[in-house]
């Protein structure tokens, strides 16, 4: 089976999130007001996609980005690196923000340049980035209908919901397998399984939950609430949502559960369809104590479309983007300052990008499941959406960022703010080279920040490709080098130590930290696994790299000495696919980390786990590994693993369509969720028990 670019590339499925509407409204401006060649012309550019049916792996994307052809495994053992990483810039989710390289550069003298954070004193000074934002933006116009377009340049990429990502698009805790929720109710004498979640220790929403005695569905406008104590489910409610509100992720929790949506309000205060509306994100609490009868009891509500939330004890962390009207006026408040329950955040939480221009927040505000309805603390870091990673005790805001006139290469500026019991307090800021994969490509440990990141070469002048076919053909004659690097920074972020260069030509497709070691993928042909040792945090060392063909674009512990790779298998040309492949690798010598079993899938293009990581089942307790995949139909998948016969499929069912699956389990019973239909599955033999149409 064939996979486009979409489904092989993951770094170019988050490229397409971000910049897909953007670009496709530059194009059909510039074929309006240039002559720009037939076959580049976006109707054509969307029929050449329509026809790449074939196994020939079709590239689109940035020229900055190396054509797909190799993939390897890094292993790094993170030790510790010497000298202060400068922090003086930052960017958008995930995609690179290129900044005014003239008048900038003077701009920016003006900012903290220590690396401290940066809070406004006022809303005038807030105003200042938006207008200085407005006047990029209308000389970056101006150069375009001279030029021909900047394609991208001096703009700032749009924040994408988690769920459509992570963002999040990213993956699993240090070890921890799905069973998160299970783990840490250990009392109860029902086992269950919960969300894979990123970093153990913290909640996560997600379009699937269960307490043990029910599961909560997500669907559509509505959150199904189905009883599974007995073998014979039972549909005990329906709480449905009116107008055009958008439910993103629910989370539960000792009796409460948590609907975060969008919802639109229109300039005259209704909602309704059409017109000129704002986003707010709204995590609204019910109690249900009685799942025969949800009740609300409270709301919270915020600036901005969803981004994603945590949950860590009793507290909640609500994340969005919110997009500032950088053509409003200075009175027109409400339109560029966020709000959090009706009222505007203080300037003194508005933390300022280490550069004069903004158009995007990510507000973050807390609450308590005890008073859903009180908003605990909110803060809003200004300039542009960014990835955002949640450790235990902190929350890193990063955003991608380049600027031709400091640097030749893509960047990211990294900003903290700790956490603790609803509270919430920015620590610092830093830059440091290249752009981050996911949120499983930065890692918090011992008070150290690890990250491993993609270096771009943004190169100068007129020549920036914007498309990219087949195996390097590119319009504009440049061909820059990618390289990726290792830091790892301080509590207070400064720069420890880092490894550069590493991997020429080829991009992270997936890393795992684990504990003192690191282990990431990289890929151009074949999939060279990584490993490094970080026992050192000054001296990182790194340790192995394995060469294999394919790639794995998830990476998760699975016991003693074992990791396995979720991905998938390519040709020694690396432009022909033959399917999923799973890969266990023996990881007991970082020094010498072997493939010892793979599995290949055939005729299917990419997983569910690709796309997000909370798809994935995985429990080595139980020696189960699920996922959906997606070829000419889509089907869920549980496998087991034995050392010595290597994966063993258990389990297969065919699903309808193509939507969102889950699976899980809760006492004896293995539960499938797709689309508006429950099923469930005798956990010993497979065997089909009941199923429920929602």
């Amino acid at each position: 089976m064939t996979l486009d670019g979409k489904d092989l590339n993951r770094e170019q499925e988050e490229e397409r999130k971000t910049e897909e509407k953007r670009l496709e409204e530059q194009i059909h401006q510039m074929t309006e007001e240039e002559k720009v060649p037939e076959s580049l012309k976006p109707e054509n550019i969307e029929k050449l996609l329509g026809k790449q049916k074939s196994k020939k792996i079709f590239h689109w994307r940035p020229v900055y980005a190396v054509a797909a052809a190799a993939c390897c495994v890094v292993i790094i053992g993170l030790a510790a690196l010497g000298g202060v990483l400068q922090r003086n810039i930052r960017s958008t989710d995930g995609q690179p923000v290129l900044a005014d390289s003239t008048k900038e550069k003077k701009k920016e003298s003006a900012v903290s340049a220590d690396g401290g954070i940066v809070l406004a004193k006022d809303y005038d000074e807030v105003y200042k980035y938006i207008e200085a934002e407005r006047s990029t933006n209308q000389k970056n116009d101006s150069s375009e209908k001279s030029t021909g377009g900047r394609f991208g340049f001096g703009s700032t990429g749009a924040g994408n919901s988690e769920s459509a990502r992570s963002t999040e698009s990213a993956k699993s805790t240090r070890g921890a397998d799905t069973g998160g929720q299970a783990a840490a109710d250990q009392s109860l004498s029902t086992p269950y399984s919960d969300t894979n979640i990123r970093e153990e220790g913290v909640g996560e929403g997600d379009i699937v939950k269960t307490d043990g005695k029910n599961l909560y569905i997500l669907s559509g406008q509505r959150v199904q609430i189905v009883n599974i104590e007995k073998k014979e489910m039972k549909q005990m409610a329906s709480i449905r949502l009116g107008g055009d509100r958008n439910v993103s992720e629910i989370y539960v929790q000792d009796g409460k559960l948590i609907l975060v949506y969008t919802r639109m309000e229109y300039d005259d205060g209704k909602e309704r369809y059409g017109g000129n509306y704002r986003e707010y994100t709204v995590a609204e609490t019910y109690d249900v104590s009685n799942p025969s009868n949800p009740k609300s009891v409270g709301k919270i509500a915020q600036s901005g479309s969803f981004y994603t939330m945590r949950v860590s004890g009793e507290y909640v962390y609500l994340l969005s983007s919110f997009y500032a009207n950088t053509s409003a006026g200075r009175t027109d408040i409400e339109t560029y300052i966020p709000q959090v329950q009706g009222k505007s955040i203080d300037s003194s939480d508005i933390l300022l990008p280490p550069y004069i221009r903004g158009s995007q927040y990510t507000v973050i505000s807390t609450f308590s499941l005890k008073e859903p309805r009180e908003k605990l603390d909110s803060k809003a870091v200004f300039g542009s959406a960014g990835l955002v990673y949640v450790s235990k005790d902190n929350i890193y805001v990063c955003e991608a960022y380049y600027d031709t006139g400091k640097s030749d290469v893509t960047q990211t500026c990294i900003r903290k703010v700790t956490y603790k019991k609803g509270g919430l307090q920015a620590i610092g800021q830093v830059r440091i080279g290249g752009t981050l994969n996911d949120s499983f490509s930065i890692d918090e440990y011992k008070g150290n920040l690890r990250l491993v990141t993609t270096v771009r070469n943004t190169g100068t002048g007129s020549g920036f490709a914007i498309l990219r076919f087949g195996n390097g053909v590119t319009e504009g004659g440049r061909t820059p080098r990618d390289s990726n690097s290792l830091y790892i920074l301080d509590g207070k972020l400064n720069e420890l130590a880092k490894i550069e260069g590493l991997a020429k030509d080829e991009s992270v497709y997936s890393a795992r930290f684990m504990g003192d070691t690191a282990y990431f993928v990289t890929y151009r042909q074949m999939d060279p696994l990584f490993s490094v040792d970080l026992s050192n945090p000054q001296r990182p060392k790194i340790l192995g790299e394995l060469k294999i063909p394919g790639f794995s674009d998830y990476l998760h512990p699975y016991g003693d000495g074992l990791l396995l790779g979720v991905g998938m298998d390519v040709d020694d040309t690396g432009t022909t696919t033959q399917g999923v492949k799973l890969s266990m690798f023996d990881i007991s010598n970082p020094k010498d980390v072997k493939e010892v079993q793979k599995f290949v899938l055939e005729d299917y293009y990419s997983t569910g786990i690709s796309n997000n990581y909370k798809a994935a089942f995985i429990d080595k307790d139980k020696n189960l590994i699920g996922f959906s995949a997606n070829g000419q139909t889509q089907s869920y998948y549980l496998f087991s693993y034995d050392k010595e016969k290597g994966f063993q499929e258990v389990f297969e069912r065919e699903l309808n369509g193509y939507s969102e699956a889950r699976g899980l389990y809760s006492g004896e019973m293995f539960y499938i969720v797709a689309g508006n239909t429950v099923e469930s599955y005798d956990l010993d033999t497979f065997e089909k028990i009941d199923d429920v149409v929602l």
